[in-house]
């Protein structure tokens, strides 16, 4: 082989090996969820400064490094959750990816980063299977599909990681460092909980607590009872649940076993700091 074809042959494996390194770092919530501790986030605040309008389409979403980096320096959150269902970004992934490792200080794991993509449902299996690829390529560290409608869904969802060559973490592969989130948010779904929850290959489960009290045509408790259903499932197969959380119950969600707590805005700094307190961290 010549030397030029060494070069170049070499610089491509160097790509090979440097690109998928970036989402396969040690991060935040790994080891936490590993010891059974709760974890802490938020979702990732829009920048757009142009006001949420009720009854109107949210304003599109604005996501800087600088914010980013702003979010890294909190000794509050564990991970940051991007809401990315209502309109899928790609661009959003990386700006925060890469002001979330530039903006981490100190020792010790840098902080999570998980992105909810749109669902199945909506956008169909390619598109969703080329979301999860692209969302992990970006650096990402996790990936949550909303809207699990059955088992067989949640099977191809679990699918998307294992195509995209996804060391995903669960409690049988602690050494995995990719979060694969699946969020089952109707009555069927959920009545199917116990099959979803027996799969292997994905990391949390979770219920969609508001979208089931729109499906129940506002019936909270019975809401209420559905994400308990999923929280013991999850618990039982020893996977971790995540559930928006708020000063006012997070103590409760600590004591019922929720593993991931999710807040928005300063009442999310707010649940954090008394949920923090509570787990005793």
């Amino acid at each position: 082989m010549s030397t030029l074809r060494r070069v170049v042959a070499a610089g491509a494996i160097v790509c090979l090996v440097h690109v998928p390194a970036i989402a396969q770092e040690r991060h935040a919530v790994l080891d936490l969820w590993t010891a059974g501790t709760p974890a802490f986030g938020v979702f990732v605040p829009n920048e757009n400064p142009q006001r949420f309008e009720r009854g109107q389409p949210p304003p599109k979403g604005i996501y800087t490094r600088e914010g980013a980096e702003t979010l890294a320096a909190s000794p509050l959150y564990d991970f940051l959750f991007l809401n990315l269902e209502g309109s899928y970004d790609a661009v959003a992934v990386r700006t925060l990816a890469e002001g979330l490792r530039s903006g981490a200080k100190g020792p010790g794991p840098r902080k999570t980063l998980i992105v909810r993509i749109p669902p199945i449902e909506r956008d169909g299996v390619e598109a969703t299977r080329a979301r999860v690829k692209e969302v992990l390529a970006a650096g990402a560290d996790g990936v949550t599909l909303p809207h699990i409608r059955s088992v067989d869904e949640a099977k191809t969802a679990i699918g998307f990681f294992e195509e995209a060559k996804a060391n995903v973490w669960s409690p049988s592969n602690p050494s995995g460092t990719i979060i694969a989130m699946l969020m089952v948010e109707d009555p069927d779904a959920v009545a199917a909980s116990s099959q979803i929850a027996d799969l292997k290959g994905f990391s949390v489960l979770a219920c969609g607590i508001g979208s089931l009290t729109q499906a129940l045509k506002g019936d909270r408790a019975g809401a209420e009872a559905g994400t308990q259903k999923v929280l013991a499932e999850s618990k039982r197969t020893k996977l971790p649940n995540m559930l928006t959380a708020n000063p006012k119950d997070v103590a409760q969600r600590v004591q019922e076993g929720f593993l991931g707590l999710l807040g928005n805005g300063p009442a999310g700094d707010e649940m954090i700091t008394i949920g923090r307190k509570i787990a005793g961290r």
